[in-house]
C-alpha cells in the first residue's frame, strides 16, 4: 500500500449511497430529487450520525459532520418531559442521547417513570440479562403476536424524534438531492419508519413542509453499506 485514509463512518456510508441500487433500498418518501440537488445521510446505529453528499458535473462530493451531537430539540410536550428528564442526568443532552442504540434505553426509562406504560416483568428480565438493550425494546415492540406497550410507545417515540432530526438536517443543506437513512436500527423496524409517523415528523416545519415533502427518502438496507462506501472512495482515488 502506497497511502492509508481514514474515514468517519457516516462518511463512508456516504460514498456508497451514489452506488446503491433499487434493491439496497426502501422508500419511505417518493419525492423527487432534483439532479444537484445536496443529499443527506442519517444513521442511527450504536450512536447517531450524519454527513452530507454534493454533486456537480465533476462528480459527487462527501462532507461528514458531527451533526448527531448538536442539541435535542423537543417538538411537543412529551418531548420537552424527555428533555428535562435527562437534563437532569446529563450536562448535554445531544440528539444523539435519544436518538440512537445509546438513547433507546433513556427513552424507555423516562417512559416508565412517567407512567405510559408498565414495564412487562419478561421484558424486564431480557434486560437485565442483555449486553445490549436495545434490541430487546426493538424486538419487544415488534412482537407480532403481543407487542409489549412500553417497548412499543419507546420506538414511536423514537421515531417521531428521527423523523424531526433527518427534517432538521435536510433543512440545513436543502437536500433536495434526497435523504437517505442508514444505520442498523432503521432496517429492523421498518414498519413504525413507514405508518406514518416518521414523515409526519420529517414535514413538520411550519411553512417548509411543502418543500420538505417534495424530497425523496430512502432506508439503506444493504448490510454492508459502510464497507461498499470505502470500497468506492479507495476505487475512485
Amino acid at each position: 500500500l502506497r497511502a492509508v485514509r481514514l474515514l468517519n463512518d457516516l462518511e463512508a456510508i456516504a460514498h456508497a449511497v451514489p452506488a446503491l441500487l433499487p434493491g439496497d433500498l426502501r422508500t419511505l418518501n417518493a419525492g423527487h430529487a432534483e439532479t444537484y440537488g445536496a443529499i443527506a445521510v442519517i444513521a442511527p446505529g450504536t450512536g447517531l450520525g450524519e454527513a452530507y453528499i454534493t454533486r456537480s458535473r465533476a462528480g459527487y462530493q462527501v462532507f461528514p459532520s458531527e451533526g448527531g451531537h448538536t442539541n435535542f430539540g423537543p417538538t411537543n410536550a412529551q418531548e420537552v418531559g424527555l428533555l428535562s428528564y435527562l437534563l437532569q442526568r446529563f450536562d448535554h443532552v445531544s440528539c444523539e442521547r435519544v436518538c440512537s442504540g445509546i438513547g433507546l434505553p433513556n427513552i424507555y426509562a423516562y417512559l416508565k417513570s412517567s407512567g405510559v406504560a408498565a414495564e412487562s416483568r419478561v421484558v424486564s428480565e431480557r434486560l437485565a440479562a442483555a449486553h445490549d438493550p436495545t434490541p430487546v425494546i426493538s424486538e419487544a415492540a415488534l412482537d407480532a403476536a403481543a407487542p409489549d406497550p412500553l417497548a412499543l410507545a419507546t420506538m414511536r417515540l423514537f421515531v417521531s424524534i428521527l423523523g424531526a432530526e433527518a427534517g432538521n438536517l435536510a433543512l440545513k443543506i436543502l437536500a433536495t438531492g434526497g435523504v437517505y437513512i442508514g444505520g442498523g436500527i432503521p432496517p429492523r423496524i421498518l414498519p413504525l419508519l413507514e405508518d406514518g409517523a416518521f414523515l409526519r415528523a420529517f414535514t413538520h416545519k411550519g411553512r417548509f413542509a411543502e418543500l420538505l415533502a417534495r424530497m425523496p427518502i430512502q432506508v439503506i438496507l444493504h448490510p454492508e453499506v459502510a464497507l461498499l462506501g470505502a470500497a468506492t472512495y479507495a476505487m475512485s482515488s
